[in-house]
């Protein structure tokens, strides 16, 4: 099973206001300009958390790259630790994925989730934060946007704008997957550059809108198996 790189990086417990402290802290930490070389990559894993009736439930698959073929999948569930508050989704979500994590068998090349990475108003996603936590390449690619402001991209699939934090800073993409449908949110988390991250959803798109890894993930975490 793979390690954690930094299994007591901080608390899980805070009250908001420290975990919007310990975001801003945290974020310093980053990586964000290390690009992935896309043909070296065996493995990619998809994450997402469901909430029901007070439990979380988080799924990671891992599925083969570039065929896209499962591998593993791995699911855990706990009591929902933190209430929901936009932008603290990590201290919701961060202790089910790790204990997801836990139990898999191999150590993914890179995570996607199913959520923000530095597109964030304190540029610390839940594919930022639990980027840190394991030391490993993540990206986010979120189905709506968190913050920014951005033009509209083209209808054709791959079209793509960037995604501007208020400062003008480009904090992600808005990225078309299939033509004439609904674009997604995608930024780097930690280890990974924005360049990346675009073209590994890119090449995890199949037929739908969600790239494979977190359409799968959406579905195992929702299915209550």
């Amino acid at each position: 099973m793979p390690a954690i790189s930094h299994p007591n990086l901080h608390r899980w417990d805070l009250q908001p206001e420290e975990a919007v402290a310990l975001q801003r802290k945290l974020a310093k930490l980053l990586i964000s300009d290390r690009p992935l070389v896309l043909d070296t990559l065996e493995t990619v894993a998809g994450v997402d958390v469901s909430v029901k009736e007070g439990i979380s439930r988080a799924a990671i698959i891992v599925l083969s790259f570039p065929v896209l073929e499962v591998l593993e999948a791995s699911t855990a569930a706990i009591p929902t630790p933190f209430p929901y508050i936009p932008g603290l989704l990590s201290f919701r979500e961060g202790e089910v994925i790790l204990a997801a994590y836990e139990k898999l068998q191999r150590t993914p090349d890179v995570l996607i989730f199913d959520g923000q990475g530095q597109a964030h108003p304190r540029r610390l996603g839940i594919a930022a934060h639990i980027g840190l936590w394991l030391e490993c390449p993540t990206v986010g690619c979120g189905k709506s946007r968190l913050t920014g402001w951005h033009e509209e991209p083209g209808q054709e699939k791959g079209d793509f704008e960037p995604l501007y934090a208020r400062n003008g800073d480009v904090i992600g993409i808005v990225l078309r997957t299939r033509t004439g449908v609904k674009p997604v949110y995608v930024s780097p988390g930690h280890l990974c550059d924005l360049d990346s991250a675009r073209r590994l959803i890119m090449a995890c798109v199949t037929r739908y809108r969600l790239p494979e890894p977190i359409r799968q993930a959406h579905h195992l975490a929702g299915s209550g198996k």
